[in-house]
C-alpha cells in the first residue's frame, strides 16, 4: 500500500474561466495559473505521484514548458494515470477537499467526480469529494484565492515474476498453484 498527499493553491482573478474538477463553473473570477489552474486536479495529481514515488506535477508539466501553457489539467490527469499504469499502480481511492468561500460547490459536484473518474479508469465508489470554506478566514476566506488537499491510495500489482519467486499466488486452487 502506498500513501500520497497533495495540495494546491491559485490566486483567484478576472478574466479566465473557474475551471475545477474538469468543470466551468460560471463565477466573475478563475484560478491564475500557466495550465487552466484547476486546484482540485492538481492536488490529486500530486497525491498520486508521490504515493508512486513519482516527483511532483512540476516535474512531469513544468509551468516553464509552453506546451502546457493553458492545457486542460483534465489531458494531464490521464497522462498521470498512464504514469501510474506503467510503474504498475492501481489506484484503490482519493478523497480530496476544495477550500473556497464562493461560490458553492456542491451543484457542480457530481459531474466533478464522473470527469475525474473517466479520466483515471475507476469507480464512483473509489472517489470522495467534498468543499468546505474557512468561514471567512486567511486568502481563501476572503475570496483571494482556492486550495485543494487530496489524500490516495496507490496498490503496487506484482508482476509474474514476483508471483513465480513466491511460489504461485497461494490463492484458490483454480490455476494449479
Amino acid at each position: 500500500m502506498r500513501v500520497g498527499i497533495g495540495y494546491d493553491v491559485h490566486r483567484l482573478t478576472e478574466g479566465r474561466k473557474l475551471i475545477l474538477g474538469g468543470v466551468e463553473i460560471p463565477y466573475e473570477k478563475g484560478l491564475l495559473g500557466h495550465s487552466d489552474a484547476d486546484v482540485l486536479i492538481h492536488a490529486i495529481m500530486d497525491a498520486l505521484l508521490g504515493a508512486a514515488a513519482l516527483g511532483d506535477i512540476g516535474k512531469h508539466f513544468p509551468d516553464t514548458d509552453p506546451a502546457y501553457e493553458g492545457i486542460s489539467s483534465m489531458e494531464l490527469l490521464k497522462r498521470v494515470g498512464q504514469l501510474l499504469e506503467e510503474h504498475n499502480y492501481v489506484i484503490e481511492n482519493i478523497d480530496a477537499t476544495v477550500i473556497a468561500q464562493r461560490p458553492k460547490l456542491r451543484p457542480y459536484m457530481e459531474e466533478m467526480e464522473q470527469n475525474l473518474c473517466g479520466a483515471l479508469g475507476i469507480e464512483r465508489n473509489q472517489l470522495n469529494l467534498k468543499a468546505t470554506t474557512e468561514e471567512g478566514l486567511g486568502f481563501t476566506g476572503s475570496g483571494e484565492g482556492m486550495a485543494a488537499q487530496a489524500i490516495c491510495m496507490l496498490m503496487p500489482l506484482l508482476d509474474l515474476a514476483d508471483l513465480d519467486r513466491m511460489g504461485g499466488c497461494g490463492g484458490c486452487g483454480g490455476c494449479g498453484n
